[in-house]
């Protein structure tokens, strides 16, 4: 997780951030990282880097991504990659 401070406001923003190659299939999240989420929802962006190849990237930001938390004893959730990226944005 990366921490960012906003000056001059000086906000805290948590950033988890997950990397895939276009195309993959999904995005694994921890409980905790759910949790983190769920707890402070306006200050977490999940960034989703997507490796296109050719030494090429593209960064998408998710903001509130998750709902719920996850039942009792799951240790991590699979997303489908694609899906997220419907709801994503470009960083600002």
């Amino acid at each position: 997780m990366i921490l960012k401070v906003i000056f001059p406001i000086r906000k805290l923003r948590f950033i988890e951030v997950k990397g895939r190659i276009t195309g993959a299939q999904s995005i694994t999240v921890t409980r905790n990282e759910i949790l983190y989420s769920l707890n402070k929802p306006d200050d977490f962006i999940l960034a989703i880097v997507e490796f296109m190849g050719d030494n090429q990237h593209r960064v998408h930001y998710l903001r509130r991504p998750f709902q719920r938390e996850p039942d009792f004893g799951v240790t991590s959730v699979n997303y489908d990659f694609a899906e997220l990226l419907k709801h994503a944005e470009a960083p600002r």
